[in-house]
């Protein structure tokens, strides 16, 4: 693609960068036959190759946004299904992030928005308020028809109760069981820890129990993604300036083979932390480090050798690939292969690789997509006749689960069953 950016933009790093990854575009089409959004409203704009046209168009001029460009860059998933797709390997992740960056920056948006934007950027970042926050949507619930629809919508997504926080998610050390072979630091996060704590107590045990020592360190926590694809980059870039320094701190102090998470958006924005702080002289290295340190939990049990010890019945699990996995982590076919080495009978989902709308925030702000994402991705987990739906991320889980009967887990705690922990209470 022909760009014209004058010398002056050039001189700003995240314009040197998108202007790169535009010279790489093609204008080939190939990402629209992969976009979720395309296929949902057959909108050029709403395609990455649109959007592509946008973003140059905003970031080349140096103008501040107008409202068709936030309308289509916001209906953007951040599946990186295109990245997948892309011949031309057009780094289209670092483009958006750039773009709603300036988005946040140069452009105005209703103050009802402004403020859904800034709450859910705030709250879900901080479990504890995020937990007194779902205990008032839960008693909101009666007189949620008085309100405006996106406020419905959000009410209507809370649990009706919440698990009890768990002793795993505070600053620890766990011992592994019989000879150490790693030192591993798990990734508490926000979200997850109030919405569903039984994924890193599996984890936990799974990774204890294969041999892997798990340090829990003192100052880590949200990792940054929600508020980064919201375009509050100041916020992300603090959220993850604390995970690199205690995770930092952890490496000096005990040492760390690897940063392991089990929320796979989590993990996507982790190994993205040289990029985010390559220009920052004070966190490069250390991010570059930490990023290359960060790994998805089913690369770690793949590496302490999993084996199974129960016979868990050739149980029919449908494989939910989760966007921030296959296409942001390029980790596709290793979650099945566990499951399957698990004993469990593993069946893809057709279109496997379609989102199913949840994305971080977007099926709270995007409610009409999603919904007909996740009704999409649901009748192709029905066609599969499953048993159960397994997935690597707990966005997925909700969304999905939101929109069937069918049992949803963690891929990890169908693991940790078949290795002897207790079978997933789903």
């Amino acid at each position: 693609m022909l760009t014209h950016f004058s010398p002056e933009l050039l001189a700003d790093s995240d314009m040197s960068q998108s202007e790169k990854i535009l010279r790489a575009c093609v204008h080939c089409g190939f990402c629209t036959a992969t976009c979720p959004t395309y296929l949902l409203t057959g909108d050029e704009l709403d395609s990455p190759r649109g959007r592509i046209y946008l973003m140059k168009e905003m970031l080349e001029n140096g103008r501040a946004a107008d409202e068709r460009t936030v309308r289509h860059v916001d209906r953007c998933l951040s599946c990186l299904s295109c990245m997948t797709t892309c011949p031309s390997s057009v780094h289209y992740m670092h483009l958006v992030d750039h773009a709603r960056t300036h988005i946040e920056k140069t452009y105005r948006r209703p103050l009802l928005d402004r403020m859904l934007r800034a709450t859910l950027a705030f709250v879900l970042t901080r479990p504890a308020l995020f937990r007194r926050s779902m205990r008032a949507a839960a008693l909101a619930r009666p007189f949620a028809g008085l309100l405006p629809r996106r406020m419905r919508d959000m009410i209507a997504m809370a649990p009706a109760r919440l698990p009890t926080p768990s002793p795993i998610d505070r600053p620890q050390s766990l011992a592994a069981q019989g000879a150490r072979k790693m030192r591993v630091a798990l990734l508490s996060g926000c979200a997850q820890t109030v919405l569903d704590t039984k994924i890193h107590e599996a984890t936990a045990r799974l990774l204890t129990r294969l041999g892997a020592e798990i340090v829990v360190a003192e100052g880590a926590g949200c990792c940054g993604a929600l508020p980064h694809h919201l375009g509050k980059s100041a916020e992300s870039h603090a959220l993850a300036r604390h995970n690199i320094e205690a995770w930092t701190r952890e490496i000096e102090c005990g040492g760390l083979d690897h940063i392991v998470i089990d929320t796979s958006g989590c993990g996507t924005t982790v190994k993205d932390y040289g990029h985010m702080f390559r220009d920052d002289p004070a966190l490069a290295q250390k991010a570059a480090r930490i990023a290359a340190m960060a790994r998805d939990v089913t690369e770690i049990v793949a590496a302490l050798d999993f084996a199974p010890s129960v016979d868990v019945g050739r149980l029919r699990v449908a494989y939910h690939s989760a966007c921030s996995l296959q296409h942001g982590q390029k980790i596709a076919d290793l979650p099945m292969e566990l499951l399957r080495r698990a004993g469990f009978e593993v069946v893809p989902v057709p279109e496997s690789h379609i989102c199913c709308g949840s994305a971080g925030t977007y099926n709270l702000l995007q409610g009409e997509l999603a919904s007909a994402l996740r009704e999409r991705k649901v009748a192709n987990i029905r066609l599969v006749a499953p048993q159960a739906i397994a997935a690597g991320n707990l966005g997925c889980m909700i969304q999905i689960g939101q929109g069937t009967a069918i049992p949803i887990v963690h891929t990890v705690q169908l693991l940790d069953w078949a290795s002897g922990g207790p079978k997933p209470l789903a």
